[in-house]
């Protein structure tokens, strides 16, 4: 009967208004220590945008491009563009995507902390081949283990928040990866900052640092409580009533608990969860897990987060006031997560994901304009119009960091149903991997053949996106995550591609009987 016409079991009922509310200090600090996985992407994101700045790093690994750059009158779109330097980049996200897929089955037959340790120790060994690394060949082999590690932290982390918090601070606390990956990249802009004054050797150090949040996370896995989704999903169901009382500080979790077994006993009847998830039932999720994190990469902000320093550099700014500039850009980006941090759970994540779009329109259209009036291919732009794109691109990592940048995470880690959850999860880290890594790779080749009308490219891209939340997303604010799947059956669109089932039916007469009830007693 899995994932046949109607479920087999699953939550029938919705029992949200018995859920206990309680925040407790021991769902905080969890949240924060697990939320450290989200610093290793946001780190290594800032930390290669830097070093491929880096004259020293240039010139050991891409002396090609160490010679472009140093041309006074080398076409200023096309300096970068050089295969090599963009694999360096794109490789890491090529290994996520591969070993986010390996990571579904460990996180469902170990648990969320087994992914979340085996992450922290892959990009610790990454991060050691990468520093001491003495020819292309050892550079690549480290990208591709911190690739290994970034795949099963993004794939377990996210789903580690949802299933700890409160549901009344799902979308905030789940928020804590995305502000714990813009911190990590703000900090490597500050390190870059710092470590390209020691050329020719600052780039070893740059990516050495990796390794203390990678050790954080692997410590701080080793310390965490197990989710009690995870614990009831693989038998240990008194353990996970315990857990459960301990995170909500209550022993009346009844409601929240039967949701949990009620899942954990649909969950347990699907043996090939990635075949389920295709099913006609699992449609709007399947949908949101492919759509949700592409059109969070073709925002285009992973081009900008990646190559800041030489999208900057390219603008006519010097070494010192590019890598400047992608500071700022990451502090822009670190603090205007915390506004959607501390709105999503009461504007919701529809609000946010269509201003958040529109804001990042005008910004790439404002961008796309600029360039292409005053800035042409082998002139620098004046510093007034420079200072002008730094600030509209600063709006647009805003836009990006209280809207597409939190939620393009939040959103697919809380539709799922248990038995499909950690494989939705891995189809979303799979396509926002893959993306990232189509673009990390396309993107300084795209530069140099559109020039300023990559912005408008993305700018297009964003429209579509926006048009498509507010088409066929419904608001997950307050809705627990177990009972997500009565989204789907009151949606506009949705309801006609999800089939009804029984309880609906059922619900449905009970509802008719009690307006006919209604209204004989009023008459």
């Amino acid at each position: 009967m899995a994932g046949g016409s109607f479920a087999p079991a699953g939550v029938a009922k919705e029992r949200a208004g018995q859920y206990q509310r309680t925040v407790t200090c021991y769902v905080i600090v969890a949240c924060v220590v697990a939320a450290v996985g989200g610093s290793l992407f946001g780190y290594d994101i800032g930390i290669s945008g830097g070093v491929t700045s880096m004259d020293g790093f240039l010139e050991k690994f891409f002396p090609t491009v160490y010679r472009n750059k140093n041309r006074a009158h080398e076409n200023n779109y096309c300096k970068y563009n050089n295969q090599g330097l963009a694999a360096f980049t794109s490789s890491l996200f090529l290994a996520g995507l591969v070993s986010s897929i390996v990571a579904s089955p460990i996180t469902r037959k170990y648990g969320r902390r087994a992914s979340i340790i085996c992450g922290g120790l892959s990009f610790i060994v990454g991060a050691t081949l990468d520093s001491s690394a003495v020819n292309l060949t050892m550079l690549i082999l480290g990208r591709i283990m911190l690739g290994f590690g970034i795949g099963f932290g993004n794939q377990a982390v996210p789903l580690y928040l949802s299933e700890m918090a409160p549901t009344h601070l799902r979308g905030g606390l789940n928020m804590m990866f995305q502000f714990a990956t813009t911190l990590g990249i703000f900090t490597a802009n500050m390190i870059n900052y710092g470590t390209q004054k020691l050329e020719p050797w600052g780039w070893r150090l740059s990516l050495g640092l990796a390794a203390a949040p990678a050790f954080l996370m692997a410590v701080g896995g080793l310390l965490l409580p197990e989710t009690p989704n995870s614990l009831i999903e693989r038998g240990s169901k008194e353990k996970g009533r315990k857990i459960l009382e301990k995170i909500r500080r209550t022993e009346n979790v009844h409601a929240e608990l039967q949701d949990i077994v009620d899942a954990s006993e649909l969950a347990n009847s699907i043996q090939h969860p990635f075949r389920n998830i295709l099913e006609r039932h699992n449609r709007p999720q399947l949908v949101m897990a492919i759509f949700m994190p592409t059109f969070q990469i073709l925002t285009g902000i992973s081009s900008i987060m990646f190559y800041a320093p030489a999208l900057f550099s390219t603008m006519g700014f010097g070494t010192n006031a590019s890598l400047y500039s992608s500071a700022l850009t990451g502090a822009v980006l670190a603090s205007s997560t915390v506004v959607s941090i501390a709105t999503v759970d009461r504007w919701g994540r529809r609000a946010l994901l269509i201003g958040g779009g529109i804001q990042m329109i005008i910004c790439q259209v404002i961008v796309a304009i600029i360039l292409g009036v005053k800035f042409s291919g082998d002139k620098e732009l004046s510093k007034g119009f420079s200072v002008l794109v730094v600030v509209v691109i600063c709006l647009f990592v805003a836009a990006f960091g209280w809207s597409w940048g939190p939620l393009g995470w939040t959103v697919p880690s809380e539709i799922f149903p248990l038995e499909t959850r950690s494989a939705g999860q891995s189809i979303t880290v799979a396509v926002n991997l893959f993306f990232t890594f189509l673009i990390g790779q396309l993107f300084l080749s795209l530069l140099c053949a559109f020039k300023f009308g990559i912005f408008l490219f993305f700018a297009g891209w964003i429209t579509i996106m926006t048009i498509f939340v507010y088409l066929f997303l419904p608001e997950t604010k307050g809705v627990p995550i177990e009972e997500m799947v009565f989204l789907w059956r009151k949606h506009w669109f949705w309801k006609k591609i999800v089939p009804s089932y029984p309880e609906d039916n059922e619900s449905n007469t009970n509802n008719n009987s009690a307006s006919v009830a209604i209204t004989e007693h009023i008459h």
